[in-house]
């Protein structure tokens, strides 16, 4: 079974008993249910689950043997023109859990991104993580000089809709708010292949997301 996560729900129960969990939900419908990978809590896109064992184990086989292929889309600050960019920098998580390159003591991290679209300050970008290593895409898209939007955590800044549209203007004593105000990842589509039948798998944009991109589109085309 597929879903599309929304963002600020975790994939897993928190230490926070009171606090909702995708899994949690899931179980109320189907007790047995079981999440085949994660997503960030702040990612929205679609995520497996399995509903026995048997699929269960064979999809933990499909995502150990890399067999699965989840492309994410991504809209970065700046202007990039990437065509299937590999980006092979080790990475290593802290004991803050931040991730971080580092050459010596780091795994194996490899992201592949395209570029989708091309605004004035932002760019709409399309990437896949051949390894899976926690905020993976964020810390090397940042490598890059192309950080998130909105991901303050790792180079980004929050998007306004100031920056971009000629003549803005506020009403008395309101306060401008981002045009998104979570980083602008999404997991897009899951390509895998299972009993002999292909799946290919994508979830809409949610609403935070698609509003961004209509925002660009009609204050910040090239």
């Amino acid at each position: 079974m597929a879903i599309n996560k929304p963002a600020f729900l975790s994939t897993l129960d928190e230490r926070d008993e009171t606090k909702k969990s995708l899994l949690g939900l899931a179980r109320k419908q189907w007790p047995d249910i079981q999440v085949c990978h994660r997503l960030d809590k702040e990612t929205s896109g679609i995520i497996l689950f399995a509903k026995n064992n048997e699929v269960y184990r064979q999809m933990a086989i499909q995502f150990e043997h890399r067999k699965v292929t989840k492309w994410y889309h991504a809209i970065a600050e700046g202007c990039h023109h990437f065509d299937h960019l590999e980006i092979n920098k080790p990475l290593k998580v802290n004991s803050k859990g931040y991730a971080k390159i580092d050459f010596r003591e780091g795994k194996e991290s490899l992201t592949i991104v395209n570029t989708l679209e091309i605004f004035r300050h932002f760019t709409l970008l399309q990437c896949y993580p051949f390894t899976g290593r926690l905020h993976q895409i964020r810390v090397h898209l940042k490598s890059q000089n192309a950080p998130l939007a909105a991901d303050v955590q790792y180079g980004g800044t929050m998007p306004m809709l100031s920056k971009i549209k000629r003549k803005f203007s506020l009403g008395k004593d309101v306060d401008e708010q981002p045009m998104m105000n979570r980083v602008a990842l999404h997991a897009r589509s899951l390509h895998f292949e299972l009993y002999d039948k292909k799946y290919e798998l994508e979830a809409e944009y949610p609403k935070d997301f698609g509003t961004f991109l209509k925002l660009l589109h009609k204050y910040d085309t090239v």
